[in-house]
């Protein structure tokens, strides 16, 4: 039987699926033409207004690489234009956010203990913040900050590390970080709309109505090229985290963030500069070595030893008709002796420190705000318990269908 709950994951599957697909295609894109265009090397029979060229080995064959920094003289009949991926990366990872955290809101994305927002409001402060960050962004670097390089990259990163605390401040730790991910990302895939294409448009116009292109365009186009260069580690780890408690339910979640751009950096400037032929500055890998174990202690940080498990997030009302169906007494009995023994405050299973996934089922809230999860990871799955470790029998399965379904569930 194919409900709405069932619908709704496969949904979700599939839009993560293309996510992920079409970031690697950006990615690598991105990759391999910033390792290009540092390898780039004069030469003395190149092409008039070529800036440099290189040659590749690949698959079998060999290619000649030649670059221009404004243009050719005669524009080619075939252009290849790359971004496709960057467009397909952002509009499924906001199709992702939706899905997620907008439709799961309550659960997901508010955390009344941290503020207590109605759904509407969350998910204007989640939609505004990703507008207002591409606005200042665009803004710091139209202004003459733009000229200096080196101090815009600073204040990005100081305005990153604002939003970062920010974030923490509105929403759940899990969704603190995916939003900052999505901050981010929105900046690297509006730079590809607004500016690095339609620039590149404009020289190809040029060259087409028989002007010479002005070569600030490329220029601009480079700048912001290289953010996103630098920005793709950190967003890979933030849209990460979101499965990892020990980075999101930190009291120092923003600060691990912080931390984890920084990792970027020295990362990237590695292979930056051994992409340029400028050596291999391997003191930056025990840089970023430093930081990731900051980070690991980080994690831990500031949580007092008699922890206070007491403070139980509230059940949103559109959750209570579980607690009112049939065999919802049963079924927390069920979920009781199967699954709390590792999904618990302080899990009973050797080798576990926090219940998986932050999820924890000890009490009748518990079981009520995980109640889809419960459903389709030990109802109509055998996903859970892992390899049947507790011995979850087929009736008890079967009770957890007939209860998730007995109260509509979706």
């Amino acid at each position: 039987m194919l409900d709405l709950a069932i619908l709704e994951a496969w949904a979700e599957l599939a839009v993560r699926w293309v996510h992920v697909i079409t970031a690697i295609a950006w990615i690598g894109s991105s990759f391999y033409f910033i390792a290009l265009d540092l390898g780039l090397r004069k030469a003395p029979d190149m092409p008039k207004l070529a800036s440099g060229e290189e040659w590749q080995v690949h698959g079998g064959g060999f290619y000649h690489v030649t670059k221009y920094m404004v243009a050719p003289e005669r524009l080619p009949e075939h252009l290849t234009w790359f971004k496709w991926e960057s467009y397909a990366t952002w509009l499924s990872g906001f199709a992702l956010l939706t899905l997620v955290y907008w439709s799961g809101a309550e659960l997901f994305l508010i955390d009344p203990n941290v503020m207590d927002l109605a759904v509407w409001q969350a998910i204007a402060i989640s939609a505004g913040s990703l507008v207002i960050g591409w606005v200042i962004y665009d803004a710091l670097c139209k202004s003459p900050l733009g000229e200096n390089p080196t101090l815009l990259m600073v204040l990005l990163f100081a305005v990153l590390v604002v939003m970062a605390w920010g974030y923490t401040q509105v929403f759940s730790g899990r969704a603190a970080l995916l939003h900052l991910g999505a901050f981010t990302a929105t900046i690297m895939s509006a730079n590809v709309f607004m500016i690095i294409i339609p620039n590149q448009k404009i020289v190809v116009a040029d060259l087409k109505a028989g002007r010479t292109p002005d070569a600030k365009y490329g220029k601009i186009a480079k700048l912001r090229s290289t953010h996103n260069n630098y920005l793709t580690l950190p967003v890979l780890f933030l849209m990460l985290s979101n499965h990892y408690p020990l980075v999101f339910a930190s009291p120092w979640n923003w600060l691990i963030a912080a931390l984890v751009f920084l990792m970027g950096v020295s990362i990237r400037h590695f292979f930056n500069t051994m992409h340029a032929k400028k050596g291999e500055p391997w003191w930056t890998w025990a840089i970023t070595a430093m930081l990731f174990f900051l980070i690991v202690w980080l994690s831990t940080a500031g949580i007092p030893e008699e922890r206070d498990y007491d403070a139980a997030q509230a059940v949103p009302a559109g959750l209570q008709k579980y607690a009112q169906a049939e065999g919802f007494e049963d079924v927390q009995n069920i979920v009781l002796g199967r699954c709390s023994m590792c999904h618990a405050a302080e899990p009973g299973w050797p080798g576990l420190y926090w219940a998986p996934k932050g999820v924890k089922l000890e009490t009748p809230e518990d079981l009520l705000l995980h109640a889809r999860s419960v459903y389709l990871q030990a109802g109509v799955s055998h996903a859970m318990p892992p390899g049947n470790l507790s011995y979850m029998e087929p009736e008890e399965r079967a009770a957890i269908v007939r209860w998730f379904r007995a109260a509509g569930g979706a």
